[in-house]
């Protein structure tokens, strides 16, 4: 098998002509380059190599000072223009005029960029605001710029469209342009603007035209099977490509007259962002873990929770999440009935409990999660708990998989509702315990946008809580979300089927660089009453779906594969 590549170097003449220690260093580093082609061809079983050394030669000045971005200035231009000729020697006069840069200086001064290094601009990107409509419609540069007008700036417009960019080939190689792209991406996010769209040229593209048409090209780039100086580029800053564009700019014989319509979107963008009652980025969870203890009747209960949801709320908390069946201590004055007929007996409070729970909320303003507890409905005992949202409103919300035990006790029928709920702080979902175990559930709820799972449990030995835990923390990577565990501890006497209870409350993030390493935000001490109070951001996820150094939620085979509801 024969293999063929091609390693393209961008030498610096200067530092090779000027210093002994520059030449060894880059002759160690062309060593260093060859040693690892020829370990991945050994792995390939190659018979022979044939390299091609492309030389690049950018001559840089010996030594930058000071690399400055900032906004463009009319005075700028000689200098712009200088470096714009420089950086399109293929296309003759294709430098844009004085009137051009101040028609944009008054349309749009924020948009215009420049990259000035020791004083001399080197680089510039150029924007205009247009609707996303217009954007995805038009097809030819000369019509989305309005013949070169900018009679197309549209002050109300939400994307932010690219109408040029360039390093001059002097200073190329210093990731310039990532700076300016960077910066562009950082205006959008200022002005709160849905994305950025382009068309990119592919100067590449006329060397193989005869070959393959523009969609095989796109894709070959994309495998990194071929080089282009823009869509390669493009595409390492995190835009995808929308269509190919046919005849965008005249003349352009080297990318055939072809472009490819590129977008990067902005995630923190808001349709009608409010100056209240907006949706917070930082959420902080406040987590009960809750003591088993004899309670003599339901305004002990009463008492005790209070103090709880008085504790998570006096620090500021906007979730208080209860465990599961942490009401089962009153079901003591039925410890004479079968464990089937004291369950009944336990579900006649849990309509109180639900009104009790929403005037907590209303009054400690936080949104209060009830864990769980026995609802009788049509003679069938479900497994329920109730988002108490602190505007007053509520739902609930029912265990879907019943574990052996709670069906040969209790009798205990699964819900058959799958759904996520709205709250002031976003999105969210509730499965209760044995629910996290099946991992369905969660990612039918994130595909529909949640942002947190809160799981209530009830496990009475470490083998169960570790069954929880561990999938709990599957859940939060695989679905990119946080996912906020909590149960009860100790013991219960005189009720039965309730005898032990082994818990740790915990929060758990997803695996990347802006998360905890091991994926544990917070534990709380293990089998201790206690609360554990808990910020997420919100924002971090919305960095990680797009940006991730892994994104499982957008690279799933959906060709192959697909999940959906039957109900």
């Amino acid at each position: 098998m024969n293999f063929e590549i091609e390693l393209e170097f961008e030498f610096c003449f200067h530092s090779f002509r000027q210093c002994k220690d520059g030449t060894r260093k880059k002759r160690y580093s062309v060593f260093s380059c060859l040693l690892s082609v020829v370990n991945i061809c050994k792995r390939l079983q190659t018979e022979n190599i044939f390299i091609i050394f492309v030389e690049n030669q950018h001559y840089m000045p010996n030594t930058i000072n000071k690399v400055e971005l900032r906004n463009l200035h009319i005075e700028d231009y000689k200098e712009l223009k200088k470096s714009m000729i420089e950086a399109y020697p293929e296309m003759v006069d294709s430098y844009w005029k004085e009137d051009h840069i101040e028609k944009l200086l008054e349309l749009f001064p924020e948009g215009q960029l420049v990259i000035v290094a020791d004083g001399v601009v080197v680089g510039s990107a150029l924007s205009i605001l247009v609707t996303e409509d217009f954007a995805f419609k038009t097809k030819t540069y000369k019509s989305i710029t309005g013949n070169y007008t900018f009679s197309t700036h549209n002050p109300d417009g939400e994307v932010l469209y690219g109408i040029d960019v360039f390093i001059n080939p002097n200073y190329r190689g210093l990731r310039l342009g990532r700076r300016l792209y960077d910066s562009r991406k950082e205006l959008c996010e200022q002005l709160n603007l849905k994305s950025i769209i382009f068309a990119g040229r592919i100067p590449n593209y006329g060397k193989y035209a005869h070959e393959i048409n523009p969609k095989q090209y796109i894709e070959k780039v994309k495998r990194k099977e071929i080089y282009d100086p823009v869509l390669s580029f493009q595409l390492s800053n995190d835009f995808h490509e929308v269509r190919v564009l046919k005849n965008y700019l005249e003349d352009d014989k080297e990318s055939q007259e072809y472009a490819v319509l590129l977008e990067w979107n902005n995630v923190y963008y808001e349709d009608n962002p409010r100056l209240i009652n907006t949706e917070k980025s930082i959420v902080r969870l406040g987590l009960i873990q809750w003591q088993m203890r004899s309670l003599g009747n339901l305004e002990e209960f009463f008492e005790q929770a209070e103090f709880f949801v008085d504790a998570v709320s006096g620090y500021g908390s906007d979730f208080a999440l209860f465990p599961e069946l942490f009401t089962a201590p009153l079901m003591a004055d039925y410890n004479h009935l079968t464990e089937a007929e004291a369950i009944k007996e336990l579900a006649k409070y849990t309509d109180a409990i639900r009104k009790k729970m929403q005037e907590f909320a209303i009054s400690y303003n936080i949104n209060i999660i009830t864990g769980s507890m026995p609802y009788l409905e049509d003679g069938h005992v479900f497994n329920v708990g109730f988002l108490c949202r602190r505007d007053g409103t509520h739902e609930m919300y029912r265990k879907i998989h019943i574990t052996p035990n709670e069906i040969f006790h209790w009798g205990i029928t699964g819900g058959n509702t799958i759904q996520t709920f709205d709250t002031d702080c976003g999105k969210i979902g509730i499965v209760i315990c044995y629910d996290v175990e099946f991992p369905e559930l969660s990612r039918l709820m994130a595909d529909q946008g949640m942002n947190i799972l809160f799981v209530p449990f009830l496990t009475d030995t470490q083998n169960g809580y570790t069954r929880v835990k561990h999938c709990a923390q599957a859940r939060a990577i695989e679905n990119e979300c946080y996912v906020a565990i909590a149960g009860c501890v100790g013991n219960l006497p005189k009720v039965n089927n309730m005898d032990i209870q082994y818990a740790q409350a915990a929060v758990f993030t997803p695996s990347d660089f802006a998360f905890p390493s091991n994926g544990i935000k917070a534990e709380a001490t293990p089998n201790t009453e206690m609360t554990l109070i808990v910020d997420v951001d919100i924002d971090l996820l919305k960095e990680l779906h797009e940006h991730g150094s892994v994104r499982t939620m957008k690279d799933r085979r959906v060709d192959l594969y697909q999940l959906k509801k039957l109900k």
